[in-house]
C-alpha cells in the first residue's frame, strides 16, 4: 500500500469542497431530491464559483464552493459519468483500469473525439480498498457509496468521516444497483434509476445542459423500443449469465428485476427463463443439467465483451460438452457477448440497443458478428437506435 499521506493544515481549493449537514457513516441522513437537477443548484455551467448544494441518499446534503477536478471512483458506472458529463480527464482511480477503461472504449470508438485514458489510473480495489490510497491521490470528490465503503474490510464509521472531512465528500450510491437492504446504520437508504443518479452526479459538475441532452437520446431510445416491442406472447426466452467453463456453472442473473444493473435488459421485456428463482444473493448457480431445462432461446454472456473473457472460448466450451451443445441458443448461434452490469449513461445506450438486436434481430436489426477484443460492432446507419454523433456533440460539449 502505499504511504499515508499528510492531513493538510494549510486551506487550499479542495477544503472548499464540504459536508454541508449530513453526518456520513454514523446513519444520521439528510432526505433527498428527485432525479431532476434543480435550477437553483445549478446553471449548466462548470466556470462558476458560487456554493451549490446537492442531494442524495445515503450522502445527504453536500456542498461544493468549486466543481471538483480530481475524482476518485470505483465502478466504471462513475467513470463512464464522469466522461459524459467532460470530466474523464479528471479520473484517478477505476476498478481494474485494463478491463473498464477497454470495454469503455469499445463503446467510445464509434463517438468521435471521446476517448478514456486509463493507462496511468490506480485500481482502486488491487488491494482492498485503502484509505491510505485516498489520502495519496488527495481527490476533490470520492464518487463512491460511503455505505458501501462500511462493507469493506478495514473500514469503520471514524474512517469513513475521516476522509469525508479532511480529503473530499463521498458522493455514490451502490445499492440501487439492485435494490438489495443497505448495511446497518443505513436503514433511511433511497434508490435510484441509472439516469436519476447521473442527474445527482451531473449536478456535482455543474453540467445540466449535458445532463439533459443526453437524457433526451436516452428517452428517444425507449420510446422507440415500447412502441416496437412485439406483444409478450412472440417475445423470446433468455438469460443473462457468466459461465465458467473449467467448472460447468453459469453465473445466472435476472433480466427485469429493479435495479440499474439491469437498466439495459429491463427495457427489452425478454421473458427471464428464471424469473421465479430467488437466489441467496445478487447472482445464482446452475449447472447444464438445470439450463438444460430451461433451455432459453438466447443466452446473454455478461463480462463477454470485456478483455475478461473469450466468448470464442464460452461457446467451443458449450459445444464440447453434450448437454450445452443442444441447447437451444447454442445450436441456432444466439449466445451473445454483453457489457458490463457497472454501466453509466454512454455504456447504457450501446449496452440497450445491444440487446434489442440480440433479442429481437426481425425487429430492430440483425446483431453483427462479434470477434474477441473487437470493438463494439459496426451499425449500419439506418439500424442504429440512436445518434452517435448527437451523443459525441454533447460528450464534446459542442451542444
Amino acid at each position: 500500500m502505499a504511504e499515508q499521506g499528510p492531513i493538510r493544515g494549510v486551506p487550499t481549493r479542495r477544503d472548499a469542497i464540504k459536508f454541508g449537514g449530513a453526518i456520513v457513516g454514523g446513519g444520521v441522513l439528510a432526505g433527498c431530491l428527485g432525479g431532476e437537477p434543480s435550477e437553483s443548484e445549478s446553471d449548466g455551467s462548470s466556470s462558476g464559483t458560487d456554493s451549490y448544494s446537492v442531494t442524495m441518499s445515503p450522502v445527504g446534503e453536500v456542498t461544493f464552493d468549486a466543481v471538483p477536478e480530481t475524482v476518485f471512483t470505483v465502478f466504471t458506472q462513475y467513470a463512464d459519468m464522469a466522461v459524459a458529463l467532460g470530466y474523464g480527464d479528471a479520473v484517478n482511480a477505476v476498478y481494474v483500469p485494463e478491463m473498464s477503461g477497454t470495454t469503455m472504449n469499445h463503446y467510445y470508438h464509434h463517438l468521435d473525439g471521446v476517448s478514456f485514458e486509463w493507462e496511468d489510473l490506480h485500481d482502486p480495489l488491487t488491494d482492498g480498498l485503502s484509505k491510505e490510497l485516498l489520502y495519496e491521490l488527495n481527490s476533490d470528490v470520492h464518487l463512491v457509496d460511503p455505505a458501501w465503503v462500511s462493507t469493506q474490510d478495514g473500514w469503520n464509521d471514524g474512517d469513513i468521516t475521516e476522509v469525508g472531512n479532511q480529503l473530499a465528500p463521498w458522493f455514490g450510491n451502490f445499492y440501487s444497483g439492485t435494490r438489495a437492504a443497505a448495511p446497518d446504520g443505513y436503514a433511511d437508504y433511497e434508490y435510484y434509476g441509472l439516469w436519476d443518479l447521473f442527474g445527482k452526479v451531473a449536478e456535482v459538475f455543474r453540467e445540466r445542459s449535458r445532463y439533459e441532452a443526453l437524457a433526451a437520446v436516452h428517452e428517444d431510445l425507449l420510446d422507440r423500443i415500447e412502441r416496437e416491442l412485439p406483444p409478450e406472447s412472440e417475445r423470446p426466452t433468455a438469460v443473462r449469465v457468466t459461465f465458467d467453463a473449467e467448472a460447468g456453472v453459469f453465473y445466472t442473473y435476472h433480466l427485469n428485476k429493479p435495479g440499474y444493473w439491469l437498466a439495459d435488459t429491463r427495457p427489452l421485456g425478454a421473458i427471464d427463463a428464471f424469473a421465479d428463482a430467488d437466489w441467496d444473493g445478487l447472482w445464482g448457480q446452475v449447472d447444464y443439467e438445470v439450463m438444460a431445462e430451461a433451455d432459453p432461446d438466447v443466452i446473454l454472456h455478461l463480462w463477454g465483451m470485456t478483455p475478461s473473457y473469450s466468448m470464442a472460448d464460452v461457446r467451443a466450451a458449450l459445444e464440447d460438452d453434450p448437454v450445452g451443445r443442444d441447447l437451444t441458443a447454442v445450436k441456432t448461434d444466439r449466445v451473445y457477448a454483453q457489457g458490463m452490469r457497472y454501466q453509466g449513461p454512454i455504456m447504457n445506450l450501446f449496452q440497450i440497443e445491444m440487446t434489442a438486436k440480440q433479442l429481437y434481430p426481425d425487429v430492430f436489426g440483425e446483431w453483427p458478428a462479434y470477434e474477441d477484443g473487437d470493438p463494439y460492432p459496426e451499425i449500419p446507419d439506418d439500424e442504429r437506435l440512436f445518434d452517435r454523433d448527437r451523443v459525441a456533440a454533447v460528450v464534446n460539449g459542442e451542444v
